[in-house]
């Protein structure tokens, strides 16, 4: 491994002995990497290179600098709830725009809609999980790049689970959900956003 993607390290000869690392603290700075990487900070190679040197460092050392020169991310997840859970009988439900991801989403969903778009969604931990109850209705997740859905553990009975690719250049993964439960005569449909028809672009240029 090369040194070309690692901020360049300062020796002191007056320091102290350096601890050796836990693996909180090799993940909180795998979490400050990825970060980065979504705003930009770090490039591709960069962030596979500091990843792999987070994940083998044996020092306090080793892992500060790392993120020495990248700013600590904003602590959210405070600020979010553990559960949020959604009940929908015959009714549509959405989260939409500047919203905020909680750890778990449990959603039941009786001949309802509900829609969870993640585009402009504040991300509070890497990882959502979303157990679903859909009947007789949908489920609609709208990714962003940076989201991956996982339904391995999502069942299908009369019902219908749909993943439409998205198209693009790859990016470092921020969010994955994990969707499990089951859809019963109802359909859970993955996407990207929809681009804006042509002339609906044309409207919106100055």
């Amino acid at each position: 491994m090369t040194d070309e993607g690692l901020p360049a390290a300062h020796d002191d000869a007056g320091a102290t002995p350096e601890f050796r690392t836990s693996n909180d603290e090799r993940e909180h700075v795998v979490e400050v990497l990825r970060v980065a990487a979504g705003d930009g900070r770090l490039t591709m190679p960069e962030l596979e290179e500091r990843l792999e040197a987070a994940l083998t460092a044996r020092t306090s050392g080793e892992l500060a600098v790392l993120t020495s020169d990248l700013p600590e991310p904003r602590r959210v997840a405070a600020e979010a709830k553990q559960v949020v859970r959604l009940d929908f009988q015959g009714g549509n439900g959405a989260r939409r725009g500047r919203w905020m991801v909680p750890l778990r989403m449990e959603i039941h969903a009786i001949g309802g809609a509900v829609k969870l778009d993640f585009t402009e969604a504040v991300i509070t931990a890497p990882t959502l999980d979303l157990h679903a109850n859909v009947t007789g209705g949908r489920l609609l997740l709208i990714t962003r790049p940076g989201i991956e859905v996982d339904v391995d553990d999502l069942s299908a009975r009369g019902g219908r689970v749909t993943m439409r690719p998205r198209r693009g250049t790859e990016e470092p993964v921020r969010l994955t959900i994990k969707v499990s439960g089951k859809a019963t005569g109802g359909n859970v449909i993955v996407r990207p956003r929809r681009a804006l028809p042509r002339r609906a672009q044309n409207r919106t240029r100055p």
